[in-house]
Parts: C-alpha cells; sequence; structure tokens
C-alpha cells in the first residue's frame, strides 16, 4: 500500500495520507512520500487539498515505528526525526505557493495538527476532532504548532490546548476559529474539492504573494509591511493575472486566469 496516494482534477491536487490502519500516522515512508507528492503540486497543481483515508486525518508520529528505540527503558533522539521528517514537510507544506486546504476527515493529533494548521484554510468533518497531544507523552509542540497556534486560535488559548493536551471537537474547533468550515462526513470530499476548484481558477501569483504577505505580517512591524504591500503591489499590477482581471471587469465577462505562481 503507498503510503501517499496522489490525484489531479480540475486543476487541484488531491493529496491522501494513506495509513488507515495506523491512523495515517507519520514515519519517515509518509513523510518522504509526502514531499514527493507536494513537490509534484508544485508543478502539476493551481490548488491543494491535504486529507486522510480511512477514520482519521493524522494521528500524529508513529511511535509504533520507534517501538525498538524505546524498548528496555531507551528513547530515540526525537531531535534527530524532526529534522528527517516533520519540519521538511511542514516547511514544504507552508512554502506551497498555491492555496492550500486541508480537509480534516476525523481526528488529528500532535503533528497531525501541524499538518492541518500547516495549511492555508481548513474545513472539517462533523466527525473531526483536534488533540494537542504532545504533553500527555511528555513532550512539546513541534511540526510547527507552538508558532502555527497561537496565530490562528491566540497566545492565551493555545497555551491552554498545549498544556491540557484535551480533544477539541469540530463544534469548538470552528469557534475558535481553528477550521473555517464545518460539513457533514459524507459531503467532506465533494466539499472540499469545490471549495479548491474554485479557487484553482484565480490569480494564482496573487495568492502565492498574499500567503507571503500574511505570514510576514505576523514577525514584522506596520512599517515595514506596508513597505512589503507597496513591493509586492507593484509586482501584481504588472502580471498578466492582474491585466485579465481588469479586462475582464471592464467587459463585464468572469475572468479567466490562465498564469502561474
Amino acid at each position: 500500500m503507498k503510503p501517499v496516494l496522489f490525484e489531479l482534477r480540475d486543476g487541484v491536487a488531491t493529496i491522501h495520507l494513506n495509513k488507515p490502519d495506523v491512523f495515517n500516522s507519520i514515519a519517515i515512508e509518509m513523510a518522504d512520500a509526502l514531499r514527493a507528492a507536494m513537490g509534484r503540486a508544485r508543478v502539476e497543481a493551481r490548488a491543494v487539498v491535504l486529507t486522510g483515508s480511512g477514520r482519521a486525518f493524522c494521528a500524529g508520529a508513529d511511535l509504533k515505528s520507534l517501538e525498538a528505540a524505546y524498548a528496555g527503558g531507551g528513547a530515540p533522539v526525537l531531535g534527530e526525526l524532526i529534522d528527517a521528517a516533520f519540519n521538511p514537510i511542514l516547511q514544504e507544506l507552508v512554502d506551497l505557493p498555491m492555496p492550500v486546504i486541508a480537509a480534516v476527515n476525523g481526528p488529528a493529533a500532535g503533528a497531525g495538527v501541524g499538518l492541518a494548521l500547516g495549511c492555508d484554510l481548513r474545513i472539517a468533518s462533523t466527525a473531526a476532532h483536534f488533540t494537542m497531544a504532545f504533553i500527555n507523552i511528555g513532550l512539546v509542540p513541534d511540526t510547527g504548532t507552538a508558532w502555527l497556534l497561537p496565530a490562528i486560535v491566540g497566545y492565551g488559548r493555545a497555551m491552554e490546548l498545549s498544556m491540557s493536551g484535551r480533544r477539541v471537537g469540530a463544534d469548538e474547533a470552528l469557534a475558535i476559529g481553528l477550521v473555517h468550515r464545518l460539513v457533514e462526513p459524507d459531503q467532506l470530499g465533494a466539499e472540499a474539492h469545490a471549495w479548491a476548484a474554485k479557487l484553482a481558477a484565480g490569480p494564482t501569483h496573487a495568492y502565492a504573494r498574499t500567503k507571503v504577505l500574511l505570514r510576514r505580517a505576523v514577525e514584522t512591524d506596520l512599517a515595514t509591511a506596508l513597505k512589503a504591500e507597496r513591493e509586492e503591489q507593484d509586482r501584481a499590477g504588472r502580471t498578466a493575472d492582474h491585466l485579465e482581471g481588469v479586462a475582464a471587469f471592464l467587459a463585464k465577462r468572469p475572468p479567466v486566469y490562465q498564469g502561474r505562481p
């Protein structure tokens, strides 16, 4: 069984984490396959959907694959695992220039939360839930969650979720802004694809630079952000997508965007 599945339709790459027997938990093999799938999406797609096969989105690290290291009271060097697997996939996910939607079909825990937060947008099944599970096994947040979670839900709420390790149900996830939309389980795939296909028909260069600007904004002061906006807007104003958007507006017709990020 392939650890990651890739499908391309309507300009949308749908990437399935595909180890349902271990709730799509991540070991080196899956990390490598996921990076390969994202590399393919970067070249072939205009939008991406990341989801899980079976009942889970992603249960985090595959601790079963580390069982031998823990045997007899030993422990693996987790920093090496993070360097080899979790940080590279999170960085590559965040750096994808096109819109990326997490379609959270079930439980997301630990590093699985990091993968969901690393996407630009999140739609979840009503059967989904999220757990910052690191603390439950004596660990600290990783896979970008220590940076992404406060940026998305606020410092105080991120601290409570990280220290409690409690489960956040789908309704609460929507209420606190952890996800943007909720749908019934049997509608998730279609709704995620429709949302992504709509984005795929849009101005991809503008999406890519918007992602850069918003990420930069949480790290900088207003004056620097204003300067960056000016520079990026000047670049955007010279693209074929912008010229097409204006031409379509003046002609009162839908725009047809064909640029690449």
